[in-house]
């Protein structure tokens, strides 16, 4: 069975984001009058007109691709999939980050992939990787494109031309086997299209990361994504059962039985490899049935830390919340200044968290109602739950607001981690206290907000959020302030990134991640997975 999204432009089997800010235009918004005044009073950006985002394309490097290996990608994929037009390469300069966004706005003259090719099936894309391979040309493989951490970035190194191959016509859902419950799907394939797909059978897969409407299936692969129910369905990882990966020297397939003890699990080999060590064609995953009901639940605590506690007990119960989201003190604050909302049942200050439960009406009364109970021997507070739904209706939509921030000359940025219960304290407070400094030294002292969002018996992630106002060079500005971030990071035990990937921005730190013997690893399957070493060139890799 095919389940196929049609395909307009070469590839183009859903909308593209725009190319100097996140997501399709329809979803832009100017800032609120609260947000400007809060801007106003907390950093001192002076509530002026925005910045208008210009839509004069930009001014990209001319294509270098002869007209030798032009014609040989096209004997390979057809003519017209053999993209060199400057319209179609700005939709792949790169992803969405910060960095990447400033150099949109920059003015100068951008990075291109030489070329931006579609194949149409895993031969295709194993012949490309080979030709590429043998002509030292660097490839990019491209998904969504919503990385934020450089992770498609069109990086030639010492090669003298880079193409991106997009996996935008590898689509479909292409086989179902609902008595085991698993499903197949086209590395290009969107959250929202597998979930569409899904659907018409009463299946859902429950992976929702912030970057849903735009990433791809092979996408979550290539970084080990997280969803927001990752606390009820798992990480994205947790949910492959096999993969398609096609490198220049071969095909591979990875994962064949439910569990396996013939050796190493190759599937962890490509999952979370960015595109590194080949490109994920097709992904077969578990699947659920779309749950009865959902109750949602919001609550109060007094402090960051009781309400980590509560989520740590929470963490290691079988019937926890399939979302739980705790918001720091300064979040909370924040959100409620922005929302304006005033509630005389929650006491002043304090932190607020909301959750999800999802199965049949018995299982989820039962699950929310222990919850409640543990919930308050924390010294917390059910409050009114319409605050989770509020939260789960706006959850995608979190991205448009730093295009609007930027516009009025306030910086933000994400950044994330992850680290055992016993150091989440210390560790939070060691992030927090990298970023103040960096960015009160330049003489723009920021608001720094942090939650967690993704919880494990063990530990649980940490999830920043900086905003402070822009200098004149904003790129060194949040240059300096990640490098101190993501260094207090790793100096107190906590990991470079939990779910956003390593890419260019956190690959300086890989050694001190992966230690001598692991770098010495992931260099030598790289070097026989892809000798010429084409594949992602600048990312991940030590």
């Amino acid at each position: 069975m095919r389940e196929q999204w049609p395909v307009d432009l070469p590839g183009a089997s859903s909308p593209a984001m725009t190319w100097n800010s996140w997501g399709t235009p329809d979803k832009h918004r100017p800032l609120s009058e609260g947000t400007r005044a809060l801007l106003n009073s907390a950093l001192g950006i002076a509530d002026t007109e925005a910045e208008v985002r210009s839509s004069t394309p930009p001014r990209l490097e001319g294509s270098v691709l002869s007209i030798q290996r032009r014609t040989a990608l096209a004997d390979i994929v057809g003519e017209s999939h053999v993209v060199t037009d400057d319209a179609v390469r700005t939709l792949h300069l790169g992803g969405k980050s910060t960095f990447d966004l400033l150099a949109r706005r920059s003015g100068e003259v951008q990075d291109a992939p030489d070329a931006v090719v579609f194949p149409a099936d895993t031969d295709e894309v194993h012949e490309l990787l080979r030709y590429c391979s043998a002509e030292s040309i660097a490839v990019v493989p491209f998904g969504g494109g919503t990385s934020v951490v450089g992770g498609v970035d069109p990086v030639r190194e010492w090669f003298d031309a880079v193409v991106s191959i997009s996996t935008a016509r590898l689509t479909g859902m292409t086989h179902l086997d609902e008595i085991s419950r698993t499903a197949t799907f086209g590395a290009g394939v969107t959250g929202p299209q597998a979930e569409e797909m899904l659907a018409r059978h009463g299946l859902t897969l429950g992976h929702f990361p912030q970057s849903f409407m735009f990433a791809t299936i092979g996408g979550f692969a290539a970084t080990r994504s997280s969803g927001q129910a990752s606390s009820g369905y798992g990480r994205f990882a947790d949910m492959v059962c096999s993969l398609v990966v096609a490198t220049p020297i071969g095909i591979t397939h990875a994962g064949t039985a439910p569990a396996s003890a013939a050796g190493p699990d190759l599937r962890h080999v490509f999952l979370g490899s960015e595109g590194t060590l080949g490109i994920i064609t097709s992904v077969t995953v578990r699947v659920h049935p779309i749950p009865e009901t959902t109750a949602y639940r919001a609550w109060w605590f007094p402090s960051f830390a009781s309400g980590a506690e509560a989520f740590r007990e929470l963490a290691a119960e079988a019937g926890r919340p399939t979302v739980m989201r705790l918001s720091d003190e300064v979040e909370t604050g924040i959100n409620e200044a922005l929302a304006g909302q005033s509630d005389d049942t929650v006491p002043p200050g304090g932190c607020l968290s909301v959750a999800t439960f999802e199965g049949t009406e018995h299982e989820v009364d039962a699950r929310a109602t222990a919850a409640d109970a543990m919930i308050a021997m924390h010294s917390g507070i059910s409050i009114d739950p319409g605050r989770a739904r509020a939260w789960e209706s706006g959850r995608f939509d979190s991205p448009y607001l730093r295009d609007a921030l930027l516009d009025a000359g306030a910086l933000a940025e994400t950044l994330e981690t992850a680290t055992q219960w016993s150091h989440l304290a210390a560790v939070r407070e060691a992030v927090t206290s990298a970023l103040v400094r960096s960015l009160t030294e330049v003489g723009t002292p920021p608001i720094v907000m942090c939650h967690i969002s993704h919880v494990y018996p063990t530990g649980a992630s940490l999830y920043f959020t900086v905003v402070c106002a822009a200098t004149e060079d904003a790129r060194t500005q949040w240059l300096g302030a990640k490098r101190s971030a993501t260094q207090a990071m790793t100096d107190s035990g906590a990991t470079v990134t939990h779910h956003h990937a390593v890419g260019r921005d956190h690959r300086p730190w890989m050694v001190q991640e992966v230690g001598p013997v692991g770098t010495a690893l992931l260099r030598a399957i790289k070097v026989a997975m892809d000798p010429a070493g084409v594949l992602n060139p600048g990312k991940l890799i030590p």
